[in-house]
C-alpha cells in the first residue's frame, strides 16, 4: 500500500510504502506523479519513505522501470528515507536510481524534515551527513563506444 505525504505540492512529491509493494501500487502512484510532473516546467523531486516497506512483487519492480522510463529527465531528485541501512536500501534502489538519472540520497526516519526542505529546495542543511546513493549523472554519462571512429 501507498500512502501520500500532505506535503507533496510543488515541485515535489512524497509518500510512503507500507507492506508489499505491489505493480497496483505502482501503477497508482505512477498517475499522481505523471499529474505532478506535466504540473512543473521544471523537473521535481520525489520523497520516497520505505521505512515500512516490507519487499516488492517482480511485476512492481517492472512497473517501477517503465515508470522511470517515461520520466528519466523529469525527475531530479530523490530521496530516500528507511530505518534500516544506507548501503543495504542503496542495493535495492540502485537500478532503480541509475534508470531514472536522478541525484538520490539516503536520510534515516528520523530526519524526513530534512529530506523535504532537499527535496523541494534542492539544498542540504550542513549538520545532516549527505549519504549519496546515487550521483545523478545516468547510466550512460561520460560514455563513449568503443566502436566510435573506426
Amino acid at each position: 500500500m501507498i500512502e501520500n505525504f500532505k506535503e507533496s505540492r510543488g515541485p515535489a512529491f512524497g509518500f510512503k510504502v507500507i507492506g508489499t509493494l505491489t505493480s497496483d501500487d505502482i501503477v497508482s502512484i505512477s498517475e499522481q506523479i505523471d499529474i505532478a510532473v506535466a504540473g512543473n516546467s521544471k523537473p521535481i523531486g520525489i520523497l520516497a519513505d520505505l521505512s515500512q516497506m516490507q519487499g516488492a512483487s517482480w511485476g512492481s519492480r517492472w512497473e517501477e522501470m517503465r515508470f522511470l522510463q517515461r520520466h528519466s529527465e523529469r525527475i531530479a531528485r530523490m530521496a530516500v528515507i528507511s530505518d534500516d541501512e544506507w548501503q543495504e536500501i542503496a542495493e535495492m534502489v540502485l537500478v532503480a536510481t541509475a534508470a531514472l538519472q536522478a541525484q538520490t540520497l539516503y536520510f534515516h526516519s528520523s530526519e524526513i524534515h530534512h529530506a523535504w526542505h532537499w527535496v523541494k529546495m534542492g539544498k542540504m542543511d550542513e549538520s545532516v551527513p549527505v549519504r549519496l546513493m546515487y550521483p545523478g549523472k545516468g547510466l550512460f554519462h561520460d560514455y563513449t563506444p568503443e566502436y566510435i571512429g573506426i
